[in-house]
């Protein structure tokens, strides 16, 4: 972790482009520009909640631990998203862990400040309660997904999640490497199934490996394991 004297751009993050344009000195002023290297952790669950963290650039998983030795890749976040906001509850804990996935760039506000920013913006309060409930909603669907989906049916998701969250580099890939077992904590799946089912999509032409990187060949041929249908 290393402070930057750099400047964001002031309007790409969630908090700076939802508050006034009077609001952007102030937020100058109380914000802290901090890098993480690859593998850091931002925050970890347990941690006393002093500040609210905004993605500048890179990309971080945020995960929960599932038991002594695994763990749930609950979402990825990418430059613009917020970070730390499950810590606003009545518990002043983080419930949940946030780690870089590749070096990123984080703009850090104290809670004090991030409180007043609530009453002085009152459309970045809004937009602050729908991304909330969007987020319930988003919870609601991965845990019956859980439940019910079959693994098959989990891995593929994953994969057609990852690409529509970050699209595609210019090789065609899916915009972020990560290993096997983040693709399958993410699918909340045992590695050694992710593996057995990625065989599976490898052989039916269905998607390409290339080390951290992974190409959906057959999208269509995905949805449809999603969906349960069959040719």
């Amino acid at each position: 972790m290393k402070d930057l004297r750099q400047e964001c751009d002031l309007k790409s993050c969630f908090l700076c482009s939802s508050c006034i344009p009077d609001w952007l000195p102030a937020i100058t002023a109380h914000k802290k520009n901090i890098t993480f290297k690859k593998g850091q952790e931002i925050f970890k669950e347990g941690d006393t909640v002093e500040g609210i963290f905004f993605v500048y650039s890179g990309k971080v998983k945020v995960h929960k631990r599932w038991d002594d030795d695994k763990e749930l890749i609950l979402r990825f976040a990418k430059g613009g998203d917020i970070l730390g906001h499950l810590g606003l509850g009545d518990d002043p804990l983080y419930p949940i862990s946030a780690t870089a996935v590749e070096n990123t760039v984080v703009c850090y506000v104290p809670m004090d400040f991030f409180e007043s920013s609530l009453n002085v913006n009152p459309l970045f309060t809004i937009k602050l309660m729908k991304l909330f409930a969007n987020a319930l909603q988003e919870s609601e669907k991965r845990m019956r997904n859980l439940a019910h989906m079959p693994v098959k049916e989990r891995i593929a998701q994953a994969f057609l999640s990852l690409k529509n969250q970050f699209g595609l580099n210019t090789g065609g890939y899916i915009d972020i490497e990560l290993p096997k077992q983040d693709i399958a904590s993410y699918a909340g799946v045992a590695y050694e199934t992710f593996f057995k089912v990625t065989q599976e999509f490898l052989q039916g032409g269905l998607i390409e490996v290339n080390g951290k990187s992974f190409k959906l060949l057959n999208e269509d041929g995905l949805k449809k394991i999603v969906t349960g249908k069959k040719d």
